[in-house]
């Protein structure tokens, strides 16, 4: 099983590390062609708007984007989340996604760096114990479409754990707190896909 990991910009080492600890094989993807040697794709952190950028001028937007209508298992985390969100509520001017998750979010939801927060969650799909989850200038799933479901939300009620299909997407960073069980539910997905090119 190869897993992909967008390496244009972000946490993107993070990742990998916590996939090859899972067992995974791992290899970074910064060209179209790589798309084609993986059984599923993580989106990691870091700037939605500059990795939108990047995607574009590294030729991979439209090629990523075709992968997940084609079936792709990809998980996204905060600017991830972003990139695979249908809707963005306040994307800088131009900013584009890959799409794919019936949702909407909302950029930096949260604020600055300086409001970085932590807290537990209670995602029912992981098992009983909470997730805790460190939120860092975080989106939030302002609405989730009839083909989307949300797997954790705040004690606010705001969704910031949401899956459809093959994609899965946090807001919040689990692979920076030794919380592993987001990338294992993910690896199960790309198992049960079996998605070959």
């Amino acid at each position: 099983m190869s897993v992909g990991v967008l390496a244009l910009q972000g946490d993107f080492r993070e990742h990998a590390a916590v996939l090859r600890n899972l067992g995974a094989e791992v290899e970074l993807i910064r060209r179209p062609e790589e798309l084609s040697r993986i059984n599923g794709l993580v989106i990691p952190g870091g700037e939605s708007s500059v990795m939108d950028k990047l995607a574009r001028a590294f030729g991979l937007a439209e090629p990523l984007a075709g992968a997940v209508r084609s079936g792709l298992p990809v998980y996204g985390t905060c600017a991830g989340l972003i990139m695979l969100a249908d809707r963005v509520i306040d994307g800088i001017t131009g900013q584009q996604t890959i799409g794919g998750l019936d949702i909407a979010v909302r950029r930096n939801a949260f604020g600055s760096q300086t409001l970085s927060f932590e807290t537990d969650l209670d995602v029912p799909v992981l098992g009983a114990s909470p997730v805790h989850a460190v939120f860092i200038r975080a989106p939030v799933v302002e609405t989730v479409g009839p083909r989307a479901r949300a797997l954790a939300r705040l004690s606010d009620g705001r969704c910031v754990a949401v899956e459809q299909d093959n994609l899965l997407g946090t807001s919040f960073h689990p692979e920076i707190t030794g919380e592993f069980r987001f990338h294992e539910y993910f690896l199960q997905k790309v198992a049960a896909a079996n998605f070959g090119h």
